[in-house]
């Protein structure tokens, strides 16, 4: 099934009448709102009613988790590319997104709403204007306020009795925490005392799980009596129970007091982290004072413990995150204690120190590792940038020009170039930075189609790349230079660009690298051949001796231009073949769209009109991720309608069609 709901990484206990609820309510609704203290379970109960949900949505159920999201600018970028959009257009965001969901029936869940309610308001109504088959659920601890919006409130399990959903979920908690507990719950005896703590924690599923965690050291008696001490403290005669949040917040204050002093101060210092994080980068920032590097993980072990810190292991890496509501408890925390300034400034010059090595390492055998690693720590570097533009404009301008193959190469076009001329207009003095920025500006603007600013920004690199002495970056611009007219249909004057001299850059530097693939790009479009494929192959050779991947599937794609163009369909249909396996590696949506057009090409030309019909069909599936189908280019648009002129001819309009619509539906081989 398509979509991207996350796993249920813990026992789903109770609820049973909300759910039945909430699958009526996506039968009849367009938009429902889950509203609730923080704590009470709205995420889980959402994340639960979607699993039940999904085979009402062919085209997916999606989960869009907004809580690490601090700029509402970026709220439609964050959908898209939770839904696979490349967006490599000049088209906004919102007209993106209202463009690809106008057809499809899909359940999209806004995760943690709360801080960008205005936004998301904006947000949704446009959606749900422009797809009539699409349903929103929404998480947020205020309504959205939206028309036609239905709020649905989240209330704290059922506490009477001893069959409770709240005895039931304190029970599971205790339970995982360790062998301990299980004496507690086989005694029908101390079920009273089981039942008690649930009431005073109002049945608030947070609140159970923490006072669950502590089991694995005390008895149940312990916990009820220092949990009744707790909140003895903060009520008075005149009301016997606290408000919702309050409990929330005077639980986790309990939970807060009873961890060792360290374990309080990482879970401070933790608070500074966005979403997920790793044990390096935990070190790394956290540590200092009287809790040493090597302390971090056994404290780090600790908090995972006491349910304060959530623990996951995905593809053998393991990553650490809070709930929101025990982050905003540390960040408060971290405030008292004076550390919130320097903490955020060396959580954001540790992620500064991860692009530049990633940077490194990019054109090497461990890109694919890169690309993962980056993608995963998307939201810290978020974070990172955002605060050095608040605080130190010359490191956010270096940050955001060291992330250009993250901004270029993996599908970040927008989101890059909001930081980049953010990072230029506060750091405008020339130099290394400023003008490494700049080439990447230009170079996102060209991948968007925006020619114009992609050669004005090219030549102020270009002209700063000669006042510096800087090869490499001279190389580069030639790059984006050339390739800013190949694409509107200019391969000589690209190839003129492109194939001029750069003395002193490395050959195997990214610079030399995309100037020979922009020279046999040019090449093929001006009907030479023989040339580009000269040009080409020793592109793919230099790209092997590196271990690289993402350029060397792009001479890969020259490679089967060059054979088609030559006549030789057979030995086209094997390079794009090993083309698109290099493409999917990297999740490059715009290396696979043109890689399918030039399959369903050298297929049509091999006489199999049906499979060819197909891959047009997930083509163009693929080109509406994408934003600009074809990019605009004569020769791509040229190369595509070649192959469907072909696929027609040898099989007619019907079948073709027919094949076309179940391409459309199928998976990019």
């Amino acid at each position: 099934m398509l979509g991207n709901l996350p796993s249920e990484t813990a026992s789903f206990v109770g609820r049973g009448a909300e759910l039945d609820r909430l699958a009526a309510l996506l039968r009849d609704r367009r938009l429902i709102t889950l509203t609730g203290a923080g704590g009470v379970g709205k995420s889980r109960l959402a994340l639960r009613a979607a699993h039940r949900a999904r085979p009402s949505y062919p085209d997916g159920t999606w989960w869009v988790e907004l809580s690490p999201l601090r700029d509402p600018g970026l709220l439609s970028t964050t959908v898209a590319h939770t839904l696979g959009l490349a967006e490599q257009s000049l088209l906004t965001s919102d007209e993106e997104l209202c463009a690809w969901v106008r057809d499809k029936r899909l359940l999209l869940v806004l995760d943690t709403c709360e801080h960008l309610v205005d936004r998301c308001r904006h947000l949704v109504a446009e959606l749900l204007q422009s797809a009539p088959e699409l349903t929103v659920v929404v998480t947020s601890r205020q309504p959205l306020g939206a028309t036609a919006e239905w709020v649905t409130e989240v209330r704290p399990l059922p506490v009477a009795g001893p069959d409770s959903d709240a005895l039931a979920l304190f029970r599971a908690r205790a339970l995982a925490a360790g062998p301990r507990a299980a004496a507690a719950f086989a005694d029908p005896g101390r079920t009273a005392t089981a039942v008690e703590v649930c009431r005073r924690l109002d049945g608030i599923p947070l609140a159970l799980e923490l006072a669950g965690a502590r089991l694995r050291l005390w008895t149940l008696e312990e916990v009820a009596d220092r949990l009744g001490a707790r909140f003895d403290l903060l009520t008075d005669t005149r009301s016997a129970r606290l408000p919702r949040h309050r409990t929330m917040r005077t639980a986790i204050g309990w939970s807060h007091e009873l961890c060792e002093p360290l374990e309080r101060l990482l879970w401070a210092r933790l608070s500074v982290f966005a979403g997920e994080f790793t044990l390096a980068a935990a070190r790394a920032v956290c540590a200092g004072g009287p809790l040493p590097a090597s302390q971090v993980q056994r404290v780090l072990t600790g908090l995972v413990g006491k349910s304060v810190v959530r623990r996951t292991v995905e593809r053998t890496r393991e990553r650490y995150r809070m709930l929101d509501t025990i982050r905003e408890y540390g960040r408060a925390w971290l405030a008292e204690l004076g550390e919130e300034e320097r903490t955020a400034d060396r959580h954001a010059h540790w992620y500064a120190a991860l692009a530049r090595e990633a940077g490194r390492g990019w054109l090497g055998p461990e890109q694919v590792h890169w690309q993962r690693r980056l993608t995963d720590e998307h939201t810290e570097l978020r974070a990172a940038l955002e605060h050095l533009l608040d605080t130190d404009p010359r490191t956010a301008l270096e940050l955001a020009g060291d992330l250009w193959f993250f901004w270029i190469c993996c599908g970040r076009l927008r989101e890059g170039r909001g930081f980049l001329e953010r990072a230029l207009t506060t750091a405008p003095e020339p130099g290394p930075a400023h003008a490494q920025a700049l080439w990447t500006l230009g170079t996102v603007a060209m991948l968007q189609g925006d020619f114009a600013t992609a050669l004005d920004r090219g030549r102020a690199a270009a002209a700063q790349a000669a006042s510096l002495a800087d090869p490499e970056l001279a190389a580069r611009c030639s790059y984006v230079l050339a390739v800013s007219v190949l694409m509107p249909g200019e391969p000589a004057r690209a190839l003129e660009v492109s194939a001029a001299p750069v003395g002193g850059a490395d050959e195997d530097g990214a610079g030399r690298l995309l100037c020979r693939l922009a020279t046999a790009y040019a090449l093929c479009d001006l009907g030479r051949h023989e040339e580009a494929t000269e040009e080409a192959a020793e592109l793919r050779a230099a790209c092997a001796r590196l271990g690289e991947t993402w350029l060397r599937a792009y001479a890969d794609y020259v490679l089967a231009v060059a054979a088609l163009g030559a006549g030789r369909p057979g030995d086209a249909d094997r390079h794009v073949r090993s083309m698109l396996s290099g493409k999917r590696l990297l999740d490059d949506s715009f290396g696979i769209a043109i890689g399918l057009d030039l399959l369903a090409a050298a297929v049509a030309a091999q006489g199999d009109g049906e499979l060819a019909a197909r891959l047009l069909g997930t083509g163009a599936a693929v080109w509406r991720t994408v934003g600009r189908p074809q990019m605009g280019s004569p020769s791509l648009t040229a190369l595509r309608d070649g192959g469907e002129r072909r696929a027609r001819a040898a099989i007619g309009d019907a079948a073709f069609e027919r094949a076309f619509r179940a391409g459309v539906a199928e998976p990019a081989p």
